[in-house]
């Protein structure tokens, strides 16, 4: 083996694919209970432990609760390519929601990231005429939105887009990617974090996590095999999976059966992470009759293949392993602090002492949300 095998930085000038480095992503989540706000540095100081499960194609992070002065606005970060798609894609905005603020991402110069699109944030709600006008609900308005601007705008794309949410994501390693966009400055009740090596698809910009959509961000360690058909399924329904990973899909199953189908946080876990038909012809008659009908009604969102996700959401954080549990997951307690990671290293660099720690088994989802008077605080 020459000393270049040994070299986890991909090389100038190689794509993906021509440096090959065997390695895993890595996931790691933040919450805290009570909604006591945690500053983004600690998310940083926990992915990068896992450096060598990355190789520096893709790193992102979401936060919870970092824009408390704008809560009541849908938050929106956008990559250009240029000022052209800048401009067309401000029109469209400025046409179908009152802008109260808009900014370039305020970043630092970090060497190892480079290839730097224009990143700009608005905060924004939509046009109630508008909403009138088209018989239309809030988040399906800016779902279209989104959708529209990510596959008809050339060089435009939101890739964030809830309330009193955000997410930050470039090419390059987690910790370089946080220092890059000056994590330190924000604080929220919940953080994930994810550090990327892109499976089969290629390391860009748009292609790194969280992925996102309203307030639903998804950071995924694995390989989603079920990705065509799941695909196919949910573009019936007007998604549009235009980035280039099988990650996206999982966003898009997410809000189609919780806002869409209105099945609960955990119905739609019990949905993608199915249990065998064997072992449910082995449950009692209650539970047997309620995965039976999960799974026969919603078929095509079973998603197979090695998966262990992070989803934030608006007051909680869900973890999920596939079913045969062949991504690694750790979860942990301390007062009212939750941590989950693809290592355990990665929770022990932040609490070395928790009340219980323990691995989350298959197809059982662990969904932590604030406690119900920070719940109901943050809803007014």
């Amino acid at each position: 083996m020459t000393d270049t095998a040994y070299d986890l930085q991909p090389q100038p000038g190689l794509r993906e694919g021509d440096c090959r480095v065997p390695s895993g992503c890595a996931i790691s989540g933040i919450f805290s209970r009570s909604g006591k706000r945690i500053k983004g540095d600690k998310i940083i100081t926990s992915i990068a432990v896992m450096h060598d499960r990355s190789n520096g194609l893709g790193g992102g992070f979401a936060g919870y609760g970092i824009y408390p002065e704008f809560k009541d606005y849908y938050a929106f970060h956008v990559f250009y390519d240029d000022q052209a798609a800048k401009r067309e894609c401000e029109e469209y905005l400025e046409r179908r929601f009152d802008i109260a603020n808009l900014s370039a991402i305020p970043v630092r110069n970090n060497p190892a990231i480079t290839h730097i699109p224009l990143i700009w944030r608005y905060f924004a709600s939509p046009h109630q005429q508008t909403l009138e006008e088209f018989n239309m609900d809030e988040k399906e308005y800016v779902v279209r939105c989104v959708n529209h601007i990510n596959s008809g705008i050339n060089g435009a794309y939101v890739f964030s887009s809830g309330k009193n949410m955000g997410v930050f994501k470039a090419v390059g390693y987690p910790e370089d990617v946080g220092d890059f966009f000056r994590l330190e400055d924000y604080a929220g009740y919940c953080w994930t974090g994810h550090g990327r090596y892109p499976t089969n698809t290629p390391g860009w910009w748009g292609g790194a996590h969280p992925f996102t959509l309203l307030d639903f961000s998804v950071v995924h360690n694995g390989e989603i095999s079920s990705y065509d058909a799941n695909r196919r399924f949910i573009e019936m329904f007007g998604y549009k999976c235009t980035l280039l990973t099988d990650t996206e899909v999982i966003t898009y199953v997410l809000d189609f059966l919780t806002r869409k189908q209105k099945l609960t946080l955990e119905e739609a876990a019990h949905v993608m992470a199915a249990p065998f038909w064997q072992t449910i012809e082995r449950m009692s008659p209650r539970y047997r009759a309620e995965y039976t009908f999960l799974r026969q009604t919603f078929p095509d969102t079973l998603i197979t293949g090695p998966f262990c996700i992070l989803v934030g959401f608006t007051g909680g954080i869900m973890a999920l392993n596939d079913r045969l549990k062949l991504r690694s997951m750790v979860a942990a307690e301390k007062d009212d602090m939750v941590y989950l990671a693809s290592e355990e290293c990665a929770i022990a660099v932040l609490e070395p002492n928790p009340d219980s720690l323990w691995a989350p088994a298959g197809g059982e989802p662990v969904i932590v949300t604030l406690d119900e008077a920070e719940a109901q605080k943050g809803a007014q």
